[in-house]
């Protein structure tokens, strides 16, 4: 497995000077927060910064995950929206898959902006598997997979369990989709099993370790890394562990992704 940081554990805006110090700490790859990176995420957004984001990781001796946190600065897209936000919402998919391929990464995971409030569950999975129908047939030729990031029941109201998201992407049955698992999520859904890694080993494409609050790992004492460790190279996987945890420590953010990084290295390796 190869091991990776979330770059909402970095300063906004402005974190070329840590990126020199990420891979002193064992990791290989930064999973980029597009908003964590420019201010306007889409259509302000140049190929010239997409570029220069990219010199910047690849000068730090680093590589691209993919890309995560999709809609933090467009709370009005997402799944469930009336035509014009869904037309809109596949174009801003379409977009950031077009990012991701020009930063060199390969994932995209979903998980805000799908909260299905009063659409009944039946409904809210059909209109799930004809928009992301539509969205791979878009990004396919980019080479990028989305994937839908099983949420516990307080952060989401649509595809918390793993099996869920495992259905949708066999339905649609497209390489631009795929499965992730979240380690904070798989306890919430009570799916920290053996039974969940064997289910989706097949379509599984990157993995979270975070904690509860996205604090660092190993402080809650809720999460059994070396469980998901174990059961991540029971079924092979090779693919990235992107810890994902937010910035406590202004004054020294690369404090807190060491200790992290340590868990990850006992926990992982």
């Amino acid at each position: 497995m190869r091991f990776a940081v979330s770059n909402i554990a970095l300063p906004a805006f402005d974190h070329g000077q840590e990126l020199g110090r990420l891979s002193d700490l064992g990791l290989e790859a930064v999973e980029v927060a597009p908003s964590r990176v420019w201010p306007d995420t889409w259509k302000g957004l140049t190929a010239d910064q997409v570029a220069d984001y990219r010199r910047q990781i690849e000068d730090a001796g680093l590589g691209v995950v993919g890309l995560h946190s999709l809609f933090f600065d467009q709370p009005s897209l997402g799944l469930f929206k009336e035509p014009a936000a869904r037309a809109e919402s596949l174009d801003f998919l379409e977009h950031l898959s077009k990012v991701c391929r020009d930063l060199g990464g390969r994932t995209l995971i979903y998980g805000g902006g799908r909260k299905r409030g009063m659409v009944p569950e039946p409904e809210a999975r059909a209109e799930a598997v004809a928009f992301f129908g539509e969205l791979t047939k878009r990004t396919e030729p980019h080479g990028t997979c989305f994937c839908f990031e099983p949420l516990g029941p307080k952060d989401s109201d649509f595809i918390n369990s793993a099996l869920d998201s495992l259905s949708i992407a066999k339905e649609i049955d497209s390489p631009a989709l795929g499965v992730q698992l979240d380690a904070k999520a798989l306890v919430e859904n009570e799916e920290a099993r053996k039974e969940t890694f064997d289910a989706v080993k097949e379509m599984l494409v990157h993995f979270h370790a975070n904690e509860p609050g996205l604090d660092v790992l190993g402080t809650s004492g809720k999460i059994d890394h070396e469980f998901f460790g174990t059961a991540l190279h029971e079924i092979g996987y090779d693919g990235y562990v992107s810890i994902e945890q937010r910035m406590a420590n202004e004054d020294d953010p690369l404090a807190d992704i060491e200790k992290s990084a340590q868990v990850l290295r006992k926990a992982y390796t």
